[in-house]
């Protein structure tokens, strides 16, 4: 329960934007172009990776809405135009013109105040917090309002991740620079002499050969077969790459008899290499599905993992290179000729051994890299069980030369003097780790290496990319490369910039003034001991969802790596891992089960609430999956003394919304504490609900361009709203429902105010004549398509003429015939399936029986309501009239 007393403020507070209104669409629609361009948009979150990261935008877009209201003092608040840091006014927006567009935000237009979403506005005497920073965005986001910041993580990656995002703005970019260049003169020559090959351009036979940077290594996992001892390299097929330039309609594949790497028209039929005219299928390699191989020699068929655990080990074998050659570019070569694919030669083998030699006997850079075991857990142990594919310390994860690189780079970064300069460039380091492991494979058909992190957990390839640690011209995920975007994320930092679209199109601001960070502070460790009070304007968060991520293991890769530096310099970075057990999630390893994570975030929740102050508001993201219902949120929030305001959809497939299935979709929710309850009926809090959901449909539908699905998350809110008030004191007969109980009920409420195919069907039937107008009418705010009609044989266009099918149509009955074999058969393809049998004289009792539920018996008596035609009720045995039917 809150440890704060307070009176019931849902009555007499005054409410927030956001509580009124907020532009999902607007929103939406820069996240979706954010997230595919964060370089360009917003580049201060690509220095470093974190995990499920929310847009930019959207924390923006949350803060504008929700640190003013109607009783902000003009005093306060300042509006400037970016570039230029002059107050507005005349021409342009100025404070009153930011207080008027507060007042005028609401659910059917919530865009008066979207107009100052370009705008340097600043608040002043605002504090946020966040619980749970993750990567910092929040808290990047609400700092460029000039709030005060406060930001909590039990995760020491998390915590310098956010540091270096928060002093960005505070740095100066030239000293980065020199820093840079400092440690570039010191091991960049030492590094680049390992990534270097004989160009295949050059004459190397008459001494006239040069060598190109190797930008990736291409290797390859064998083991010798359990049964004859034969060699298997662990190929799923023998494509390198697509081919670029003037062969992109080709592909490079590897030739298994002579090591060619040649150009083939298409890499999944007959093929012959052009070096040694062997004749084979590059489709067709050792590796199948499951994690098996087969022996080329002996047909013996076994797992790989068993394959490792016999032999103690597998082999790497080198066989291909990408290359690029500066100085055949500056010739004037084809692009393919002077950026390709090599096979890998005795010279590049030899270079790999030079390399492994030297690391052997550099034992004084060996404190450089990590000396603790990979701790078992359960992304480690049961997700993707590292240990059995041979992996058992961090370093196994490397080769020698990426050891001996990392070391010496890490050293040199180590003598730099200043703190915050040396920090970037670790944390520049550590970025580089995500490209540079043996974890990392290559994407054949987008040119492109993969990171660590692409699945989401420790996925051993069983053809390992070895990138170039420092970098070259071209290539990704080098020191280099990922230096120049930590440099513009620092640069960013110092003078944000916004992009937003405007009638369509994309727009940019010139440079804010503020610098993003001021005022901000941020603790490592767990946020349930935090001991303030009522301090807090607005708790903007993105806690942790149950099922999601493990954090603390995955992050464990960047952690081993960052405490050989940080280990003195900061706390929480002298533990062999990052913290487990206090973490709010669910880990299986750790035997902590939903149960756990929910009575965890039931802790957090009334911390929270006891941070805020008296009007303070909770605001935070959520992944909303079919494992947990929104009546174990909703619980929880009532529970710790909160009462529900607002809820919004963000960029996320509403499908399943409409089809009654569990959903799994994004939402914010808006929340403040409140205590004073009132008691009331289920009948009449049922009554309260239903004109709620009806109105705000109603409303949302004539003003706003929303699909259906998010227009039931909005409405949801609503109801959430009402049950709020009333959380524990609602009765039903002598029982009191339970928060689960109640969203059931709204739930279903809900749904059946979404429309998908089957409900713009039936509306459909009741139209007279219905023409193609009368198709659009409907799909316009549905979650349907045209398309979807067509394909169910539901509607057909003909010559321009529109038609609605049903039963009888020989395409519709062969759509249905096949989804009841398919056992994909919706209740209305069922009851077209059960009046086709039963107009040919056919039992329909089996097939009743076996459909014996509420959905077939609705939509009948739907398509009896549109059609008059109650044979739809005589088909699944209800032999009375429709009337009489509905009144038992």
């Amino acid at each position: 329960m809150s440890r704060n007393p307070r009176s019931d403020q849902s009555g007499d507070r005054t409410e927030l934007p956001i509580e009124r209104g907020f532009p999902i669409e607007r929103v939406n629609e820069i996240a979706e172009k954010e997230g595919r361009a964060k370089q360009w948009y917003r580049p201060i979150y690509t220095m470093h990776k974190w995990w499920a990261r929310r847009p930019g935008c959207l924390f923006r877009a949350i803060s504008l809405y929700s640190l003013l209201d109607d009783e902000t003092d003009e005093l306060n608040i300042s509006v400037y135009e970016p570039g230029e840091n002059q107050t507005l006014g005349g021409n342009g927006l100025d404070e009153t013109d930011l207080l008027h567009a507060v007042s005028e935000v609401d659910m059917e237009d919530p865009e008066s105040l979207w107009e100052f979403y370009p705008k340097d506005v600043r608040v002043e005497d605002k504090k946020i917090l966040d619980p749970f920073m993750g990567g910092g965005t929040s808290l990047v986001e609400a700092s460029r309002f000039g709030a005060e910041t406060v930001g909590y993580d039990l995760n020491p990656v998390a915590w310098f991740v956010t540091k270096k995002e928060l002093e960005a703005g505070q740095t100066d970019p030239e000293k980065l620079q020199a820093a840079f260049e400092e440690v570039k003169d010191d091991v960049a020559d030492e590094i680049t002499q390992y990534y270097r090959t004989p160009c295949p351009n050059a004459d190397h036979e008459h001494g006239e050969g040069h060598d190109a940077d190797v930008m990736y290594n291409f290797w390859v996992k064998e083991l010798d077969c359990v049964s004859c001892g034969h060699t298997v390299p662990l190929f799923k097929d023998y494509r390198v790459a697509k081919g670029r330039y003037e062969n992109d309609d080709q592909y490079n594949v590897l030739c298994p008899d002579c090591g060619a790497v040649t150009l083939v028209d298409d890499w999944q039929d007959d093929s012959e290499c052009t070096e040694c005219s062997h004749e084979w299928v590059p489709k067709e390699g050792h590796v199948t599905r499951g994690g098996y191989y087969n022996c080329p020699e002996c047909g013996q068929k076994e797992s790989i993992t068993d394959g490792i655990a016999e032999a103690d080990g597998y082999d790497l074998r080198l066989y291909a290179v990408e290359y690029y050659c500066e100085e055949c570019d500056r010739e004037g070569l084809e692009k393919s000729a002077h950026k390709g694919y090599k096979k890998a030669e005795v010279a590049d083998k030899q270079l790999s051994e030079e390399a492994k030699q030297e690391w052997k006997t550099r034992t004084d850079l060996h404190d450089y890299v990590p000396d603790e075991e990979i701790p078992p857990g359960h992304m480690t142990s049961e997700r993707n069980p590292v240990f059995d594919h041979g992996y058992e310390e961090w370093i196994d994860m490397f080769s020698e030369r990426q050891l001996l690189c990392f070391a010496k780079l890490l050293k040199s970064i180590s003598q730099i003097s200043d703190s915050n300069i040396r920090d970037y460039l670790l944390l520049t380091f550590t970025e580089t780790l995500n490209y540079n492991t043996l974890m990392t494979s290559y994407n054949p058909g987008k040119n492109l290496i993969a990171n660590i992190f692409n699945s989401n957990s420790f996925d051993p390839p069983q053809r390992p990319v070895e990138n170039n640690v420092w970098g070259t011209e071209h290539g990704t995920g080098s020191f280099t490369s990922m230096w120049k975007m930590t440099v513009k994320g620092v640069k960013y930092a110092s003078a944000p910039t916004e992009r937003y679209l405007e009638s369509g199109n994309k727009l940019e601001t010139d440079k804010f003034a503020q610098p993003i960070g001021q005022k901000s502070e941020i603790h490592q460790g767990d946020m349930r001991k935090i001991e303030a009070k009522d301090e807090y304007d607005l708790v903007l968060t993105d806690p942790p969802y149950y099922d999601n991520i493990i954090y603390s293991e995955v992050s464990d890769y960047f952690y081993v790596w960052q405490k050989i530096l940080l280990e003195d310099e900061y706390p929480g970075f002298d533990d062999q891992k990052t913290p487990r057990v206090d973490s709010i999630v669910t880990n299986p390893y750790l035997d902590k089960t939903a149960e756990d994570f929910q009575h965890e975030m039931g802790q957090a929740l009334e911390i929270i609430n006891q941070t805020l102050k008296e009007n303070g508001t909770l605001a935070f993201t959520y992944h909303h999956s079919e494992e947990e219902s929104w009546g174990e949120l909703l619980e929880s929030l009532c529970e710790n003394e909160f009462e529900v305001t607002a809820t919004y959809p963000i960029n996320s497939d509403l499908n399943k919304f409409i089809g009654g299935e569990a959903i799994s979709f994004d939402i914010v929710i808006v929340a403040r504490p409140t205590e004073d309850r009132q008691p009331i009926s289920w009948n009449a809090l049922r009554r309260r609900i239903v004109r709620t959901a009806k109105e705000t449909r109603k409303i949302l539908e004539e003003n706003r361009e929303l699909k259906g699905g998010d227009i039931g998350v909005i409405e949801m809110g609503k109801c959430f709203q009402e049950y709020s008030k009333h959380h524990g004191k609602v009765r039903r007969g002598k029982d009191i429902m339970s928060a689960k109980d109640v969203v059931d009920e709204i739930y279903g409420i809900i749904q059946d105010n979404t429309r998908g195919e089957q409900a713009i069907y039936l509306d459909l039937l009741e139209e007279y004549n219905p023409g193609y107008d009368d198709l659009n009418k409907h799909l316009r705010h549905s979650d349907a398509s045209e398309d979807q009609l067509k394909e169910m044989q539901l509607v057909e266009m003909d010559g321009g003429t529109f038609s609605l099918l049903d039963w009888r149509d020989e395409g519709r009955q062969a759509y249905v015939q096949d989804k009841v074999d398919e056992g994909d058969a919706t209740p209305l393809d069922k009851a077209h399936f059960l009046r086709y049998r039963f107009e040919e004289g056919k039992s329909t009792s089996e097939y009743v029986g076996r459909w014996s539920d509420d959905d077939l018996s609705d939509v009948c008596e739907g398509l009896v309501t549109a059609t008059g035609d109650e044979t739809y009720l005589r088909m699944i045995g209800v032999d009375v009239s429709l009337d009489e039917y509905l009144d038992q």
